[in-house]
């Protein structure tokens, strides 16, 4: 049985090794801030196209890097000039030095590890103790990705996953874009093996509803606690699939942004990937002021607020559970051996 507390500071440590997305691909032409529990970091493309993650803050006088711009390799801050190399962090360059000047030893920001997947640009504080996923139900698929605008919510990135599972808001939160939906969830199962979670239901058309205008789908949910979830729309085969990912991203315990895509496989008939995107933006524009109204503004895995739960919350039951599994399993791995 589990000791730990699930207290913020512990879960905050825990997803320092965590991967979490910093940036839309399409955005970082540009540098780009981002936060990341609490950590302020620059994002930005290297002029041979590869990703970069640093901290934010120039060593020197604590210039802002994301205002300054890409040369080559590294960001140049914008206060003083000094550039700072994308994989390693360490100063390039110093214009204020004459000639072959020594550039001092501790000038250097830190680098993080900067992966693209899924339209984004993923980062990681610490070690990563999991790898990021790749999905099986979207293996033999060949999609098209579109990488939404990101969302900032005032709440815990995991209420925002947690939401993403949810079933039974649907009638209420969403009923100008799903129409009158039956609000009795039907009985669910729900698999879980370590910090993933499955389960799928069946969603019939709505009629009037352009949320469900394609058909009937079975809505095959997946996730990767504690902050990928995904959904895998089945409309049959005179339809076919398009996919919904969502990773809300930890800028502070109950604070986050919600980064997420939507794709449609090859021959979906469903609409284009852009009606897509735009279909579910009206959803997700429907989440934010509910989540932004949550007291306490994060899931309290540690106990902190009366919660009673019914059926209906099997799922987001399963997924807190995963997500104490991924706690756990990643503390156990920080801590010193014998």
């Amino acid at each position: 049985m589990s000791t730990t507390t699930y207290d913020p500071e512990t879960l905050r440590e825990a997803y320092r090794h965590v991967w979490f997305v910093v940036a839309r691909s399409e955005d970082i032409g540009t540098p780009q801030p981002a936060q990341l529990l609490d950590q302020p970091l620059v994002v930005f493309r290297a002029e041979d196209g590869t990703p970069h993650v640093l901290d934010r803050r120039c060593v020197h006088r604590g210039g802002d890097l994301s205002m300054g711009k890409v040369i080559g390799s590294s960001v140049q801050c914008p206060y003083h000039g000094w550039r700072f190399d994308g994989a390693s962090g360490g100063c390039s360059h110093i214009p204020s030095l004459a000639g072959e000047g020594r550039i001092p030893p501790k000038a250097a920001v830190r680098s993080y590890p900067a992966v693209e997947r899924f339209g984004h640009v993923w980062t990681c504080l610490g070690d990563p103790v999991f790898d990021l996923p790749h999905p099986p139900e979207i293996a033999d698929l060949t999609l098209e990705w579109r990488a939404a605008r990101p969302i900032p919510a005032k709440c815990g990135f995991m209420a925002a996953t947690e939401n993403f599972r949810d079933m039974a808001h649907f009638p209420f939160v969403h009923e100008e874009s799903m129409g009158e939906v039956n609000p009795v969830v039907p009985d669910l199962t729900v698999e879980r093996e370590g910090r993933e979670v499955r389960a799928s239901y069946h969603y019939p058309r709505v009629p009037g509803a352009d949320f469900s205008s394609a058909g009937d789908s079975w809505m095959h949910y997946h996730s990767y606690a504690p902050g990928i979830a995904t959904i895998l729309y089945d409309f049959g085969p005179e339809i076919g699939k398009r996919y919904l990912m969502d990773f809300p991203s930890p800028v502070s315990y109950d604070e986050c942004v919600i980064y997420w895509a939507v794709a449609t496989d090859e021959d979906f008939t469903g609409g284009s990937v852009d009606e897509i995107l735009a279909l579910e933006t009206v959803v997700f524009n429907e989440d934010t002021p509910i989540l932004e109204g949550l007291r306490p503004r994060e899931v309290p895995l540690a106990d902190q607020a009366l919660e009673v739960s019914c059926p209906a919350d099997i799922y987001t039951l399963n997924y807190r559970r995963a997500t104490k599994f991924a706690v756990d399993t990643i503390l156990k791995s920080r801590r010193p051996g014998p």
